[in-house]
This record gives structure tokens, C-alpha cells and sequence, in this order.
């Protein structure tokens, strides 16, 4: 049972936090000078070395997750959303020191 808690928590944080993402590269993509498309935003991140603030622009659902779990007291759920968001961050060091 707290297993299956603690799957849905991931579950939900990596479907908030792929929610995120997309939305912060359509908000980026709309906001450059160039009218680059959604793809082309993610090339131009990872060029510039920017893709992992996306990514943690992307994790900021996950911060509204977390405490809507805390808060109907699903504590096993809320772990999952926070392992979601630990994966997230090994992204993050990932783009950045790889």
C-alpha cells in the first residue's frame, strides 16, 4: 500500500513537472525575439546552457503538489512528488556537469 502511494506521488510530480516544462519552453518560445518554435527553444537551451533552468522553471508545479498532498495529509504521496523532484535535480546536474 505505501508503496503504491509512493508511485502515484512520482507519478504526479514527473506528469506536473513534464507540465511545467512544456509550458515554460511555449512561454520562452513566444517570448524570443526570433519566433523559434518548440523544438527549436530546446535547442537553443542546451546550446546555451540554460535547458536545466527549464527545468527547474518546469519543477515549480510540483512545489504546489507537494503541499496539496501535505495538506489532505497523503504524506506517502507527497514522498513520491519529492523523489520526482530529486530526479529532476539529478537532470539538472546531469545537463550541467555532462
Amino acid at each position: 500500500m505505501i508503496k503504491k502511494e509512493i508511485a502515484i506521488g512520482f507519478i504526479t510530480g514527473l506528469i506536473a513537472n513534464s507540465i511545467g516544462f512544456v509550458v515554460c519552453v511555449f512561454i520562452f518560445s513566444a517570448l524570443s525575439p526570433q519566433n523559434l518554435g518548440f523544438s527549436e527553444t530546446i535547442t537553443a537551451s542546451l546550446k546555451n546552457d540554460s535547458f536545466g533552468s527549464l527545468i527547474v522553471l518546469g519543477a515549480i508545479p510540483n512545489l504546489v503538489v507537494f503541499f496539496l498532498f501535505i495538506k489532505k495529509e497523503k504524506v506517502y504521496r507527497a514522498r513520491g512528488v519529492l523523489l520526482a523532484t530529486l530526479i529532476a535535480a539529478i537532470c539538472i546536474a546531469i545537463s550541467k556537469f555532462g
